[in-house]
């Protein structure tokens, strides 16, 4: 589109009606562009994919928000104090730069209980038989009451509110997303809404490279996501030999996003838009 505006002296008297007809001409040019541009994006997104990464080795934890950053993408991290390759925890006060950073860039947060304490099952009394992997009673087979259960879940929300100033979102999930009965209804009369993950958005990053290469778990993954599926990763894994996220987070992403898929954070999910803030 070519503009012909009329010749004038551009004399300091002229100045303001030049400055103004330029205005008139290029202002609705722009929003016209800008309107496009927003439409253009509604129409391509054809479908939304929700990425989640727990705690774990934190190995992979600064490629894993580089990754995200670059490509403007907003996930749910499921936070544990998990031993790490710094020879530290999770939730020390080491790592409340990177928690304040992903909290400030609007990520959400949920809880993965303070010690990563896998379900044994439910006990015939209501209570819970579990077994932490870290802290105090690390190994040691333990009966909580449902009550307890709860106070394993917040623990990991007065750290995070310690680290960042903020709060954890209302959801977790349960280490090795095995779940009994009395444990989800624990969760739940805490104000906690547990998160799984679909079958395609297994990321394997926790099975035998040797077995589950990661061409094959990448093209797996990118073969059978659907709109509206929970894909979940980890910041890290001490057994698996080939790192998953180096080489599979850079093409999971640009392969979704070629196939016309967004990306958002629990916060916008169906299932879990009702969730009320933890208090």
């Amino acid at each position: 589109m070519v503009f012909s505006l009329p010749i004038v002296p551009a004399t300091s008297k002229h100045r303001p009606y030049i400055v103004a007809a330029l205005a008139a001409l290029i202002l609705p040019v722009q929003i016209s562009a800008t309107a496009a541009a927003a439409a253009n994006h509604s129409v391509a997104c054809k479908g939304t994919i929700y990425l989640t990464f727990d705690t774990g080795s934190q190995s992979q934890a600064e490629l894993i928000a580089t990754t995200l950053r670059r490509h403007q993408i907003k996930a749910t991290f499921f936070l544990a104090n998990e031993k790490t390759v710094r020879d530290d925890y999770s939730l020390d006060p080491s790592w409340a730069p990177y928690w304040k950073t992903l909290a400030n860039e609007g990520h959400a947060f949920g809880s993965h209980t303070f010690d990563h304490v896998y379900v044994i099952g439910d006990l015939p009394d209501g209570r819970i038989e579990v077994r932490p992997q870290f802290g105090a009673d690390a190994g040691k087979k333990l009966a909580w009451t449902p009550q307890q259960y709860c106070s394993e879940l917040r623990r990991v929300n007065q750290r995070f509110l310690q680290l960042t100033g903020k709060q954890l979102d209302p959801y977790w999930r349960a280490p090795g997303g095995k779940l009994t009965p009395n444990l989800l209804k624990a969760g739940e009369a805490c104000g906690y809404r547990h998160v799984a993950w679909a079958p395609a958005g297994f990321s394997g990053d926790e099975l035998s490279s040797e077995k589950f290469s990661n061409a094959v778990l990448l093209k797996r993954a990118l073969d059978h996501l659907r709109d509206g599926d929970i894909f979940m990763a980890h910041l890290g894994i001490w057994s698996r030999k080939q790192a998953w996220a180096p080489e599979n987070l850079e093409p999971l992403i640009a392969g979704l996003e070629q196939k016309s898929f967004c990306f958002a954070t629990l916060r916008e999910h169906p299932s879990y838009l009702s969730a009320t803030p933890v208090k």
